[in-house]
């Protein structure tokens, strides 16, 4: 496998990953918010975060060997989850981010862009 598919492999692993982890973290969060008792929402929750979890270690695997550097790895990931969490907020809660977090996200893809391109 050449070297760009590695990283582009990983860079996909890794957003699905967090994706997948954030999904069940906020819908359990609105389970819970409803007429279910913590374990239910736990229970309800608990299967996406292992197949987020295994997604997500793959994707840190091939990710360090393709890039060869871990905070790249960790930008992806810190990037991935400032970029997913608020749409995924806004699509389960249909809460619009506040101003602090939206100045979080535009900081956070610059981050990436100079993590990856610098």
């Amino acid at each position: 496998m050449s070297s760009l598919t590695i990283k582009l492999l990983a860079l996909a692993l890794i957003i699905i990953g967090e994706a997948v982890m954030i999904y069940a973290e906020i819908s359990g969060a609105k389970i819970y918010s409803g007429n279910f008792t913590f374990q239910q929402a736990f229970l309800k929750s608990i299967a996406a975060i292992f197949i987020g979890g295994a997604i997500l270690l793959s994707g840190y695997i091939m990710g360090y060997r393709g890039f060869k550097n871990i905070w790249i790895v960790s930008a992806v990931s810190v990037t991935s989850i400032l970029v997913i969490e608020p749409v995924l907020n806004y699509l389960i809660f249909q809460q619009l981010p506040t101003k602090g977090a939206l100045i979080g996200l535009i900081l956070g893809i610059i981050g990436f862009i100079s993590a990856l391109f610098i």
